[in-house]
């Protein structure tokens, strides 16, 4: 991607959430409505915007109102970001935040139903434990930590 798309990308980011964060008067539009990008095509002649809609249950009637509503979303765009060109809006569905809080709560499952190692784990042989806390020396209390004196004769 080159830099000027990657900006053109970034500023019809927040001009489509801007728009949207408006509300509309279509009934079928609703939730909580995230843009979490738009992939702008080599020519600027597309995008494609990823939209995220919290409840889940709102999502399919959501983004049918949201691709209907897509040539007024278009010009509403138009009136905020001055390109010679709009591109095409073409709304999808970004399950990138779905897949990422199902791996974490299976992380976080996987974790909180046992704190021991996994069956045949084992540490590497090259692996050293980290020190003991009482391995590490506190620093003086009248002299910053790095600034230690050092012994005579040493």
């Amino acid at each position: 991607m080159t830099r000027r798309s990657e900006r053109v990308s970034a500023t019809l980011t927040r001009a489509v959430q801007e728009v949207v964060a408006r509300g509309f008067a279509d009934p079928r539009i609703r939730g909580l409505i995230t843009v979490t990008g738009v992939d702008v095509s080599p020519d600027m002649a597309e995008a494609r915007v990823m939209v995220s809609v919290f409840p889940a249950s709102d999502e399919p009637l959501t983004m049918h109102g949201l691709r209907a509503a897509a040539a007024h979303l278009r010009h509403e765009v138009s009136e905020i970001v001055d390109l010679r060109v709009m591109p095409k809006l073409h709304f999808v569905t970004d399950t990138r935040l779905k897949k990422e809080a199902r791996v974490l709560g299976a992380i976080n499952r996987a974790a909180a139903t046992s704190s021991e190692p996994a069956p045949g784990w084992r540490p590497r042989a090259d692996a050293t434990p980290p020190p003991a806390a009482t391995d590490i020396a506190p620093p003086t209390p009248n002299t910053p930590a790095g600034d230690q004196p050092k012994e005579r004769g040493s």
